[in-house]
Formats: structure tokens, C-alpha cells, sequence
């Protein structure tokens, strides 16, 4: 597992992939994983700061090398916005990656949804590498506006990914989201794994896909398939 992007979600991580182990196969057991933690400041610096994106492709893939020469046989990346750089990094090693997108693709698919909301920092909802995964599995994707973008960005980068979770950045977060299934939106993709520790279940009557929750349960079942 690649983690650090935040500590915040991968700490989630961590305990979901286990708990759901324990849950499978009984006892005491316990997920047996690598986790390569990257330096988010790192990430950060080159994203916005610099914006090299060939820095930031690079810090992981050099966190990818370090997982499959642990042993992993395959890989998830606890960061959506990341997930942009796998049709780069995957030619480069020689295990699979677990898309997020993907998985979450096939968890609306099983939902009997067509147009979601895709929510998450401005590289998820700008970038199409999500939109055109989810297009695969045929789900039509929508995009919150420039304030909205703002909004949801601002508070992931200031908040969330800080460990700072407020009633009043949840209030800001489900009025958006009420906007978006008036828009046409039958149900809203937690697309930044922090968004799901803000966001849950029963705070709204709108489908959500938490994007941390569905990667994880991939995650397990895949290990567990090739156990």
C-alpha cells in the first residue's frame, strides 16, 4: 500500500483492510501488507508549489519500486488524485494496481446507477482519468461548478487531510451535494479518501460511494482470492 496522501485516510486504511480480514477469516488474523508511507509535503511542493508533475509521478513510483520489492503482489494507492499517474507508473513494475476508480466504478455499476457526482481536489474533478474509467462501466459523470470545485478543494487541502473535521465544513459539503442531485446527479462519489470520515452514511439521504470503504473491501477480496 502506498500511503501517506494524507496519513489522515491511510491510518483508515489501515484499520478498514484489517478489520475486514478479521471479519472474513475469523480468529485473530490480520492483513499481511507493505506500506510505503510518502512524505505528502513532498507531493504537495511539486503538485502545487512547483507544479511538476513529473516530480510528483516520480515520488511514486519510487514509493511503487519500494512496495513490489517488499514482496506486495499488488498495489492500492489510499489517494484518488494519484491514481492519475498509474497509466504511467504501472509499465514501470511488474505487480498490478488496484485502481480506486475502477472499484468504485463497479460499486455504482452493482447500485443500478448511471449519473453520479464525482467530489474530491481539483486533479479528481478536473482531470478525466476518473470520469473515463467511470464511462467504461457506463455511469455518466458530474462535476461541481468553479465555486463548488473551490469550495471542496479549499477544505480537503486546509482541513481534512489535517485530521479537522467541522460541522460546519459537513453542512458546506451536503449542501453541495443536494445541489448536485438537482442537478441530475443519482447519487455522489466521496472521491477524496478523507471526504468518507467527514461525510457519513447517515448524515444524508443521497447514495454515497465512499471511495476509502470500497477500495479497501477490493483490496481485501483481491488478497484474499489470490490466497
Amino acid at each position: 500500500m502506498i500511503g501517506g496522501l494524507s496519513w489522515v485516510s491511510t491510518a483508515e486504511y489501515y484499520k478498514r483492510i484489517n478489520e475486514m480480514t478479521q471479519e472474513a477469516r475469523g480468529g485473530v488474523h490480520s492483513a499481511e501488507l507493505i506500506l510505503q508511507s510518502v512524505d505528502r509535503q513532498h507531493y504537495v511542493d511539486a503538485v502545487i508549489e512547483r507544479q511538476d508533475e513529473d516530480a510528483a509521478c516520480e515520488i511514486i513510483l519510487h514509493a511503487a519500486k519500494a512496495v513490489e520489492r517488499g514482496g506486495a503482489e499488488f498495489i492500492v494507492i489510499s489517494c484518488n488524485d494519484v491514481h492519475r499517474f498509474v497509466p504511467r507508473v504501472a509499465p514501470q513494475i511488474s505487480i498490478p494496481f488496484l485502481h480506486i476508480a475502477d472499484a468504485t466504478g463497479c460499486a455504482v455499476q452493482a447500485a443500478g446507477l448511471t449519473t453520479v457526482a464525482l467530489l474530491g481536489v481539483r486533479k479528481t474533478m478536473e482531470e478525466p482519468f476518473y470520469p473515463d474509467v467511470l464511462k467504461n462501466h457506463g455511469i455518466t459523470t458530474i462535476i461541481p461548478d468553479e465555486g463548488e470545485k473551490t469550495y471542496i478543494h479549499d477544505k480537503i487541502y486546509d482541513e481534512l487531510v489535517r485530521d479537522v473535521f467541522t460541522e460546519e465544513t459537513r453542512t458546506g459539503y451536503l449542501s453541495i451535494m443536494c445541489d448536485l442531485t438537482d442537478r441530475g446527479a443519482e447519487g455522489v462519489i466521496l472521491g477524496c479518501t478523507e471526504i468518507p470520515l467527514l461525510i457519513r452514511p447517515c448524515d444524508t439521504d443521497i447514495a454515497t460511494f465512499s471511495t476509502t470503504e470500497i477500495h479497501c473491501r477490493a483490496a481485501v477480496n483481491m488478497a484474499l482470492d489470490d490466497a
